[in-house]
């Protein structure tokens, strides 16, 4: 049994990776902030990362063998209005994450974002130079800056998933599948690419890595993209909703306040050399995220929100 720490387990793969590894035989503790579990089948502590102090003391009483660092502001808009607590948060947190984590030996492993690079061109690999856009994507970048000078031999992982959150909207997915449920109209960028991954499955991905030897930069996406309209008739498809309720649309139309990158394929060529695998296809994703939701698992997960 391997103890755990997870910061951000109320947020969509905290939560997630929490109850794969807890189901996987290992020990969870999961730090939360505002919104608190009930009845979390692994123990919680509530902590807030933006004082400066409170997290060495977290990891120094919970003495955890492996970090995964998931916690963030991650509402673009809201890193916007409030860039100095987007700063705090997504990049220098994880810098005093890693300088701990070094400092006692603690294997780490860092969630990043597709987002840091611009989206001209897609394709993109590790060793690319990012380009971020808006303010969540340059302190997500700084973030990963912070952890690789603090711990290079920590995981920094670029992610982009979809799945069944605390509160039932926290994914595009759900926001798809709630709106359609409900037989309202809804618009799906037809000029944004993206290479989602079902967050159960990047948990069974990142529980994997950590096992290994691994160190660096990882893209953990799916290998095939498609846009963000493929991906809200892909979900109506499976569901058997109504596709025709997503209206086409380009993002640049959707008024947005911070500027998005359209092409963010990442490519992950290293993960599958290093790993011995690649990851599941928007596809399948889809699939199991659909069985989820059949099966259960969305409502038990939705069972742990709190009320207060």
């Amino acid at each position: 049994m391997t103890r755990i720490l997870v910061t951000g387990a109320s947020g969509l793969l905290g939560i997630n990776f929490s109850l794969f590894a807890l189901e996987n035989g290992h020990e969870v503790v999961g730090t939360v902030n505002q919104h608190a579990l009930r009845e979390a089948p692994f123990t919680t502590m509530q902590v807030n990362l933006s004082r400066h102090g409170s997290i060495e003391k977290i990891i120094e009483t919970v003495r955890p063998e492996i970090i995964l660092h998931t916690a963030a502001m991650a509402i673009i808009d809201s890193c916007e209005k409030h860039p100095d607590l987007s700063k705090r948060i997504n990049a220098e947190v994880p810098g005093d994450i890693a300088r701990i984590s070094k400092r006692l030996g603690i294997r780490l492993v860092h969630v990043s974002t597709d987002a840091v690079f611009d989206g001209v061109s897609g394709g993109y690999v590790e060793d690319d130079l990012p380009n971020p856009l808006s303010t969540y994507a340059l302190h997500k970048l700084e973030g990963e800056q912070q952890v690789s000078s603090q711990y290079p031999e920590a995981v920094i992982a670029r992610v982009n998933f979809f799945g069944w959150s605390l509160n039932g909207n926290r994914s595009l997915s759900e926001w798809f599948f709630n709106n359609l449920s409900q037989g309202k109209t809804v618009k799906g960028f037809t000029d944004v690419y993206f290479c989602p991954l079902l967050v159960n499955d990047l948990a069974c991905l990142l529980l994997k890595m950590i096992q290994k030897p691994l160190r660096g930069v990882y893209h953990v996406l799916a290998p095939v993209s498609l846009s963000k309209y493929e991906f809200g008739c892909l979900i109506a498809r499976q569901f058997n909703l109504n596709e025709k309720l997503i209206e086409p649309m380009s993002w640049k139309d959707g008024g947005l306040q911070a500027a998005r990158s359209p092409n963010l394929i990442l490519k992950v060529d290293k993960l599958c050399r290093d790993l011995g695998e690649t990851p599941p296809s928007p596809e399948a994703g889809v699939a199991g995220f659909v069985d989820r939701w059949q099966n259960g698992y969305a409502g038990r997960v939705r069972s742990m929100a709190s009320s207060g």
